[in-house]
């Protein structure tokens, strides 16, 4: 299967005297998104040769404690889900689901969300 298309999806980070996040943006060829600012960036790779994940979690220094738990919640939520549509395995979906409506409950993000 030959690759008919390529896309690029960058990151830019704006770095303190001492390397840490101050401003993040993104930018998605294909998905009208240009120079977009965010607070938090959790991206994962999968290295198939040694068979592990690289990973990179960027967030600013600004970015509020409530939000971040909430990022995590919606990520994790997310994962579920993307978790089903690559294995197809229900079960395990469920389950993390379930874990992620307790992530929110011990972190009371219901009443946050549902505001």
């Amino acid at each position: 299967m030959a690759v008919k298309h390529t896309s690029k999806i960058e990151f830019a980070i704006g770095l303190d005297e001492n390397k840490i996040p101050e401003q993040l943006s993104w930018s998605a060829q294909d998905g009208t998104v240009n120079n977009a600012e965010t607070k938090a960036i959790l991206i994962s790779v999968w290295d198939h040769k040694a068979k592990d994940t690289l990973k990179v979690d960027l967030w600013t220094k600004d970015m509020p404690v409530d939000e971040m738990k909430q990022f995590f919640h919606q990520t994790l939520v997310s994962m579920a889900n993307s978790f089903e549509t690559a294995t197809n395995d229900e079960k395990m979906s469920a389950t993390m689901r379930d874990f992620c409506d307790y992530f929110a409950e011990k972190l009371e993000l219901k009443k946050i969300e549902n505001i």
